[in-house]
């Protein structure tokens, strides 16, 4: 859907989860692994890929919670590492449609590793002037959410996405308090400051290209483009 021409090369296919704990709760994590594969029809819970979006050279990665969550373990956090190394050596632009229920528990701290290692890619990506565009979907919460998903140069989220660190049933117990309600929905963070836009997923492929417009091109643009984007998107939600 993003793509022009829903054309892309996959990239970083090979880089796959091993079990450097051994790890057993239910069953051990091979198996657990391997059915994850068989459910998602994907080697990890990121796909990486490479392709022209509004003719724009774009590196983008989509998670996808049928892979254990879409949870991040060390192989999740390398791809999207190695995604934004290409975008700084390729000099594209980095989109990332994140969904996850946090950490993959399985690989105990290396898997919360991932969260600073790849905001440090990013940092760098930032360095550079290169864009990075967070797309939240439903749901994004966890160390994703403590991590990548929230420093995006521009955050997306899908409308009524649920996004967070802990889930709102935890808050709750941990508060003893009932939160606001549709709290950490999208348009409770929209109207708080946290998300810049709510783009329903259709109209995703059009909005990313005026903001790749506009971040790639600023010659051809002006301020004002960045806010009707945002005006309209108010208006549409």
């Amino acid at each position: 859907m993003l793509f022009d021409d829903g054309k892309f090369e996959e990239l970083d296919a090979e880089v796959i989860s091993i079990d450097p704990l051994e790890f057993v709760d239910t069953k051990p994590y091979p198996k657990r692994l391997n059915q994850a594969r068989e459910l998602s029809g994907l080697p990890e819970a990121v796909i990486n890929g490479r392709g022209k979006v509004g003719d724009h050279l774009v590196l983008a990665g989509a998670m996808d919670m049928a892979f254990i969550g879409g949870s991040m373990g060390s192989a999740v956090g390398e791809k999207v590492t190695r995604l934004i190394e290409r975008g700084l050596r390729e000099h594209g632009a980095v989109i990332i449609f994140a969904t996850s229920g946090g950490a993959r528990m399985q690989e105990g701290a290396l898997s919360l590793m991932q969260m600073a290692k790849i905001s440090a890619a990013l940092a760098e990506l930032d360095e550079a002037r290169l864009p990075f565009i967070s797309v939240l979907t439903d749901p994004t919460t966890g160390g994703v959410t403590a991590s990548f998903a929230l420093l995006g140069d521009v955050i997306i989220a899908e409308p009524k996405a649920l996004i967070g660190f802990a889930g709102p049933r935890v808050i709750e117990q941990t508060i003893r308090q009932k939160l606001p309600k549709d709290f950490q929905r999208s348009e409770f963070l929209l109207e708080h400051g946290m998300v810049d836009a709510i783009v329903d997923r259709r109209e995703i492929r059009d909005y990313v290209i005026k903001l790749l417009n506009f971040m790639l091109n600023p010659e051809i643009s002006s301020s004002s483009e960045m806010e009707r984007l945002r005006t309209r998107a108010s208006s549409e939600r």
